[in-house]
């Protein structure tokens, strides 16, 4: 605790320099300048308010040719630029796929010119953007290195530090902002109890809703207290406990309402009494809140009813994804984005076909079915927000600074410091750990993944020790690399093998093969080392791993400690933050939450 302590402090050293964070305002300037913005605006740019979506390229106005004609397809106009001048946007989320992300340099500079789009002439009703992307870190993050890559929420769990997760937000939190990304989509308040969470799993803190509650608090308040970001507390009401992935279907909850109030609603409790300034809806079916079969997006019931209402939030409510099939499978695409505000919600967030949204929503206030105040009482909940972020006047970053602080020294050794906290050891029944002397062949196999690779950085750390180390790749495997990396495991002194959802084994699933890897190196009869680089319920379908350990990620920093750890040159500190069951169902306990070996 003390060396996470003393990178606090290196931290706090270097960051009031970056100067990013609005200076306070009373709230009687914070309504005044809404309500004089408001009083300016058209209903189309009211509108565009509401709207927050991906633009293809990374540049402004100079995309590359593809993302050209991307854009053109998408939404009629070629640049990004023109895409938020066209629309009036609220908002704008980054991804590597619409290739925003490619440097920081290049992040700063895409912000600076979207921003410079969004308040054109500088005309009264002309806003800036709130600029957002998915940087729950662990397995879900989106900036590109040299960011600092803290694990996520499940390893965070692990770690039971409340310190630990709100000083992981911080950091993330003045990155983003250095770049000028203000909302990142984090935390997940869900409680994973479901271990065949197809969706949530490791983005979770755990199964455990007071331990669930106590570091979603946490990171809001490293968020917004520390680093002056918009915290987005998610999924609302809840999407831990399914097996159907809402991008791709409709989950149903089958929780009482009295399992909710147990389950799911103390997080975001937590979340609303830390200050959180946005929460994100589920693409979900609770019929103990809303019987109506309605998902949560769309439910007046569950977002002005029980969010509002019950638990008395007052800010800003972005939807999930509305591309996403959870929130399509009812009504179709025209209708989605007026029942959403029907329901509820203030940001409109990716609707599948942007022009058709925005269109949808302008009728829906024509005919009446929408009226103008309510289009203001979301816009107001919005602008105040962004007043609140320091975007009532126009926005720009230095690029300069932004290089300097991100993925900084200091920055690095508290994400070291943090993940060191997290590794989880569940099985060292032979007591083959840690490792006694180095004078051996190792075998590095399993899952791997091109961007971090983390079996390379393994191989490395073990050959950095005096090991004869070999790497080899054996993601989803076939059978014929299964055959080859047990025949090549048998010539080696120990076999070190990643893996990743090896629980997951749906008809088809290429994951299995995972299982089949393991059953074949453990059948060699040579010592193998298994690590979950993803959810740790791994171990209950991976019958005679008797070592194991469960890393939760597999960033550089994670393989940094697993190897030290199996070398013994710290002890692994994590607790489990879930409960492993036997496979194929709930099952009996195998681990419950809170174990944990040492050595």
């Amino acid at each position: 605790m003390r060396k996470l302590v003393a990178a606090v402090a290196a931290v706090a050293v270097l960051l009031p320099s970056a100067g990013y964070a609005e200076p306070a305002r009373p709230p009687n300037a914070e309504h005044g300048w809404v309500t004089s913005t408001l009083r300016h605006m058209s209903l189309e740019q009211k509108v565009g308010q509401l709207f927050v979506t991906y633009v293809y390229g990374n540049d402004a106005v100079n995309p590359a040719a593809a993302d050209r004609t991307a854009n053109r397809a998408a939404f009629g106009v070629e640049t990004p630029a023109e895409v938020v001048d066209r629309y009036h946007l609220g908002g704008v989320v980054y991804f590597a796929w619409s290739h925003n992300l490619d440097n920081v340099r290049q992040i700063a500079t895409l912000s600076n010119g979207l921003q410079t789009a969004a308040v054109g002439t500088g005309a009264k009703g002309e806003v800036p953007l709130l600029i957002s992307t998915d940087q729950e870190q662990g397995v879900v993050q989106r900036m590109p290195t040299p960011s600092a890559q803290f694990p996520g929420a499940m390893a965070l769990g692990a770690s039971r530090s409340d310190a630990a997760a709100r000083l992981a937000a911080e950091i993330t939190g003045r990155e983003l902002a250095a770049v000028g990304i203000r909302q990142p989509y984090a935390p997940i308040a869900d409680v994973n109890v479901n271990p065949a969470n197809p969706v949530i799993g490791v983005r979770s803190f755990g199964a455990d809703p007071a331990l669930v509650a106590e570091l979603t608090a946490a990171q809001v308040a490293g968020f917004e207290q520390d680093a002056g970001v918009t915290a987005v507390a998610k999924h609302f009401p809840g999407h831990g406990d399914t097996a159907t992935d809402s991008h791709t279907g409709l989950p149903v909850i089958h929780h009482t309402r009295e399992q909710w109030e147990q389950i799911d609603a103390p997080a975001f409790r937590a979340a609303i009494a830390a200050g959180v300034d946005s929460i994100m809806t589920a693409h979900i079916v609770v019929p103990a809140l809303d019987p109506s079969g309605d998902p949560a997006t769309l439910s007046p019931v569950i977002l002005d009813g029980v969010l509002r209402g019950q638990l008395g939030y007052q800010g800003v409510v972005v939807t999930d994804a509305l591309n996403m099939a959870g929130v399509r499978t009812k009504y179709g695409d025209a209708r989605v984005p007026v029942l959403a505000l029907k329901a509820g919600a203030d940001q409109l967030l990716m609707p599948p076909d942007l022009d058709l949204a925005y269109r949808s929503v302008l009728q829906a206030v024509r005919d009446g079915e929408l009226t103008e105040r309510r289009i203001d009482e979301s816009v107001r909940r919005i602008l105040a927000l962004k007043y609140r972020q320091g975007l009532a006047r126009p926005q720009s970053v230095d690029a300069d600074a932004a290089v300097a602080l991100v993925g900084s020294a200091p920055h690095l050794a508290a994400v070291a410091q943090v993940t060191d906290q997290t590794l989880t050891a569940v099985r060292n029944d032979a007591g083959l750990l840690p490792l006694s002397g180095t004078d051996r062949s190792v075998l590095v196999t399993g899952w791997n993944n091109a961007a971090f690779n983390p079996i390379g950085n393994l191989a490395k750390g073990f050959a950095d020790r005096g090991s004869r180390a070999t790497a080899l790749p054996a993601t989803l495997p076939s059978d014929q690399a299964i055959a080859n990396a047990a025949t090549r495991a048998a010539g080696h002194d120990l076999t070190v093998v990643l893996v990743n959802k090896a629980w997951d084994t749906a008809v088809g699933d290429p994951r299995a093969s995972q299982q089949r890897l393991v059953a074949a190196l453990l059948a060699t009869g040579r010592p193998v080392v298994v690590v979950a680089v993803r959810d740790p319920y791994d171990i209950a379908y991976l019958p005679g791993a008797s070592t194991y350990l469960a890393a939760y990620t597999y960033t550089p920093a994670a393989m940094d400690t697993l190897v030290r750890a199996l070398h013994g040159e710290l002890s692994p500190q994590g607790r489990l933050p879930v409960t492993i069951v036997t496979a194929g169902g709930p099952g009996t306990a195998l681990y419950p939450i809170g174990h944990r070996i040492t050595w």
